[in-house]
């Protein structure tokens, strides 16, 4: 159908959608083009009449170096969120990120690579994409991801909690000695607290738990391990058969946890070279507030970022990510939910305090292991005891079984959380296995930024490098 052959009533339906739309000044000199291509998206969806709820495209011959991941549609509340999420659960690195969603319409473009770097090559890959975010998808929420886990499987034990050493232990070793099976877990600890999400299964039979009887034994003697004797705040726990997106449901957590709260917040346990830099101004003559952030890059920032602005009601209208070398730069145009920016220095101050933890849980303290070995009974409860007994802490793990093969990391410090000593992790390896636990040399957090950066800013982006930034959306073709 030729776009142009509109109907009147649609096109008043798209004089109302642009009259809605408020972009930041420094987009103007572009909104005619933008517009342009808006209309062209906007008579291919007849606002899901034709079915078209997403509209995905993927372009791998436009970037020489990551392949355009374009999605257009209806704008719903959480639709960026679930998108980052979707892509980071398909193991996808983001490098690039041109985000608007003002005036009721979706519309971003993502530049991605998979985990070595390159260009998505594999059909299968793009196939997986336009099924999970294209039309014929029902629901981002019925995706079956390496982050989701099906409720049927498993029963979901969530764990908050203030962190100490050889907690971990303690709750695998109750774990074990009730006849549970860890099948996965991930664990994340920061400012004193720990969170976690962990699915059990049956020993003996390998089926969820469902006797009301034995899962309350399970949740009064985690909540004790828990609670100890120093906790500030109360210890919870819960247990639940509801499938969850691990990462998803850890950050929501670890904030209703109040872990960005500064009172007790160990400084001295992040480099100032790792701390990020946020910054969050009012820009007044278009009703946003605008934030950057500034930080070394790591995996899943964009989505750890947007989980955080979700969390707190926050909702994005346009946004722009680098994430191409050390250092990775992000900047969102952002209001409540009822339209009105951040009106007060406390408001402000809050926001900059959840987006530096939201970056930080993941900034890992430590040195990382990998556990590669036969699946059994009791397997954690060992590995994290004989950690316990040689004075380490674990600030963050990662469990998963593939298969009949358990495959976990576990990153570790010494009790007082400083850098544990090679002689000790080899005594450790000897004890546990050579050959089945490797110290890994992870630095794809732990890079700094370039000394001659510079606050990043979209404004300049924009009226610097315009046509580049056209290009990118998809507006116009390279000139080079």
């Amino acid at each position: 159908m030729d776009c142009w052959s509109l109907s009147h009533p649609l096109d008043d339906e798209f004089e109302k959608l642009v009259n809605r739309m408020n972009p930041p000044r420094s987009i103007l000199p572009l909104f005619p083009l933008f517009l342009l291509s808006l209309k062209c998206l906007f008579c291919f969806s007849s606002l899901s009449q034709m079915g078209f709820l997403f509209r995905v495209t993927i372009d791998n011959d436009s970037c020489s170096n990551a392949t355009l991941i374009k999605v257009h549609s209806a704008n719903k509340r959480g639709s960026l969120l679930e998108v980052v999420q979707v892509l980071n659960d398909l193991n996808l690195t983001i490098t690039r990120a041109y985000i608007s969603s003002d005036g009721g319409w979706f519309m971003d473009v993502f530049h991605v690579t998979d985990h070595r770097g390159n260009k998505l090559s594999e059909n299968g890959v793009a196939e997986r994409i336009q099924q999970s975010l294209g039309p014929r998808a029902l629901s981002f929420r019925s995706l079956r991801s390496v982050g989701v886990q099906a409720a049927e499987k498993h029963t979901t034990i969530e764990l908050t909690g203030r962190d100490r050493p050889g907690l971990l232990s303690e709750v695998f070793a109750v774990l074990a000695d009730l006849k549970c099976n860890v099948v996965a877990a991930e664990v994340w600890t920061h400012n004193s607290r720990m969170a976690s999400v962990v699915y059990i299964t049956d020993d003996a039979t390998g089926l969820p738990l469902d006797n009301p009887d034995r899962l309350g034994k399970i949740k009064r003697l985690l909540l004790y391990i828990l609670k100890g004797n120093r906790d500030k705040r109360s210890a919870n726990t819960a247990v639940s058969v509801c499938s969850t997106h691990k990462e998803r449901r850890l950050h929501q957590m670890m904030y209703e946890d109040r872990d960005y709260d500064r009172d007790d917040l160990d400084c001295g346990s992040t480099s100032d070279h790792r701390k990020p830099l946020v910054i969050v101004e009012n820009c007044t003559d278009k009703g946003y507030t605008v934030v950057n952030l500034r930080s070394p890059d790591c995996p899943k920032l964009l989505f750890d970022t947007v989980c955080t602005l979700t969390d707190m009601q926050y909702v994005v209208y346009h946004a722009t990510v680098i994430a191409e070398g050390p250092e990775a730069t992000q900047e969102y145009y952002i209001r409540h939910m009822d339209g009105s920016p951040i009106s007060s220095e406390a408001e402000r101050q809050r926001v900059i305090h959840c987006l530096e933890a939201a970056i930080r849980r993941r900034n890992s303290e430590g040195i990382r292991l990998e556990l590669c070995s036969e699946d059994r009974a009791g397997l954690l409860s060992d590995v994290t005891r004989i950690f316990r007994e040689n004075g380490l802490s674990v600030t963050r793990a990662d469990v998963t079984t593939r298969g009949s093969q358990a495959v976990n990391v576990f990153y570790v410090t010494d009790s007082s959380g400083s850098p544990v000593k090679i002689q000790m992790i080899e005594a450790i390896r000897k004890e546990i296995g050579l050959t089945i636990l490797h110290v890994i040399d992870d630095e794809s957090c732990t890079k700094s930024p370039s000394p001659e950066s510079s606050r990043f800013s979209l404004g300049n982006l924009f009226r610097s490098r315009s046509g580049k930034f056209l290009y990118n959306l998809g507006l116009i073709n390279s000139c080079s």
